[in-house]
């Protein structure tokens, strides 16, 4: 075999912080340091992904544009480390990084529940304080973008935003009051806030005649804070906002409703629904390379390609376009991750040794790489939590000579009960007031 190239990025971490990224593996997900020391070798998706990320920063021929990358893959395939690699390319280009994993406690289809996930998900260039902190530190009322960010803001023909936001933004500009500063800007990032507050505010500044409002319905915000939020980390200097999306296949876990409302949601986040697109916003979604023809297709378990529009006819119906484009992206956008190249096994298994080694604190010992078939054991997961497990055994029981076995896991596509008719996919979820309610103190 010939010698194998191993990061030396392996030298730069403490035996503590080898040891986490060890535990981070040896749970498949991977934290910052197991992606710095086992790179990423995807060039055609980093490629895409500097490609947005330009056009996102203003710095290509679609200044201020963003976009959205789909990338598909098998269970255990590498999805979740890729996405670790994207934050940290995207974190050096000075964009601001969240990461939510769809779940029962996150639905993609609710906005309002991914957004505020995002918010407390999220990473900051140089920065490690709660995000919507650290921005309204970062405000500077007297620079341009600020200016621009405020007009933008107070323009609700431009913007479309509820004048609560603007008049929250004015008040957090000039009125010297910690605990309202807070309060705005924690509504800024899906907490509730009474409208007595922001008046309040605008009479102690003088400008509450400029500013006559009703508090915005619950439903109307979701769509508000992801526009205004992507202008605002912007307006702080940052060149954008990334969103990573984890496990989209989750949503053949909802009803035909509810993944419905997800394909809608998915065409919103990559700027195709009707509407206004949020400048700045990148978004990067995986989703297991099997979805669309286990779900979608009319050959599929789910068939949703032909019960989808039924489904909508009628009551649903202003969901019907944005559904088709999600259902469409899922089909024919993903972009599958590549399989491990065969140097690629070999380096990757002798950084992960040094790893190990260093988190020991004792020279691990060098396995043998035989071939090991088709299917699961190809996968560079599998190779990775067996090479850590032997490793164990062998430190552990130095007279033991282990044989690692494994079971292929296969992703089950299993669908919850349908919700109850009553509940309007216009709302921002099950457990948010209806579209009708408005926000305390309206």
């Amino acid at each position: 075999m010939p010698p194998v190239a191993v990061p030396p990025v392996v030298d730069e971490f403490t035996p503590l912080e080898c040891r986490r990224a060890l535990e981070a593996l040896r749970s498949g997900v991977p934290n910052r340091e197991a992606v710095a020391i086992l790179g990423c070798e995807q060039p055609e998706i980093e490629r895409r992904f500097d490609a947005i990320l330009a056009g996102a920063a203003g710095t290509s021929a679609a200044p201020g544009d963003g976009g959205g990358m789909l990338v598909s893959g098998d269970f255990g395939s590498g999805k979740s480390h890729l996405l670790a690699h994207l934050e940290h390319l995207a974190l050096a280009q000075g964009f601001v990084c969240s990461t939510v994993a769809v779940s029962k406690e996150t639905p993609f289809y609710d906005l309002g529940k991914v957004f505020k996930s995002a918010m407390e998900n999220s990473r900051i260039p140089g920065h490690s304080g709660r995000l919507i902190e650290e921005l309204g530190q970062a405000l500077d009322p007297r620079s341009d973008r600020y200016g621009d960010f405020f007009r933008w803001a107070d323009n609700a023909a431009a913007s479309g935003l509820s004048p609560m936001f603007p008049a929250g933004l004015l008040v957090h500009e000039r009125l010297d009051d910690p605990e309202l500063n807070r309060e705005i800007e924690d509504f800024w990032a899906g907490d509730p806030l009474r409208k007595t507050r922001i008046t309040t505010g605008l009479r102690e500044i003088g400008q509450l005649a400029n500013y006559s409002f009703r508090a915005p319905k619950a439903a109307e915000l979701p769509p508000q804070r992801l526009r205004f939020m992507s202008e605002l980390i912007r307006a702080a200097g940052y060149a954008g906002w990334v969103i990573l999306l984890d496990e989209i296949e989750l949503v053949a876990q909802f009803s035909i409703l509810q993944r419905a409302r997800s394909y809608a949601e998915l065409a919103r986040w990559f700027g195709r629904a009707p509407g206004r697109p949020d400048p700045g916003l990148v978004v990067v979604a995986t989703v297991t390379e099997d979805f669309a023809l286990e779900i979608i297709s009319p050959d599929g378990t789910r068939k949703d390609r032909d019960y989808i529009a039924p489904r909508l006819a009628d009551r649903y119906q202003h969901l019907s376009g944005p559904a088709e484009i999600g259902m469409r992206i899922l089909e024919h956008e993903a972009v599958p991750l590549g399989a491990p190249r065969e140097d690629d096994v070999p380096a990757t298994i002798e950084a992960l040794r040094r790893l190990y080694s260093t988190a020991y604190g004792s020279e691990a010992p060098v396995l043998p790489l035989p071939s090991r078939g088709a299917g699961y054991q190809n996968r560079m997961r599998y190779r990775v939590r067996a090479s850590i497990s032997e490793w164990d055994l062998r430190r552990l029981y130095p007279d033991y000579n282990p044989r690692i076995e494994g079971d292929e896991f296969r992703y089950r596509y299993e669908e919850e009960a349908e919700t109850e008719e009553g509940s309007d996919p216009g709302d921002a979820g099950a457990d948010t007031p209806t579209p009708n309610s408005q926000s305390p103190d309206s």
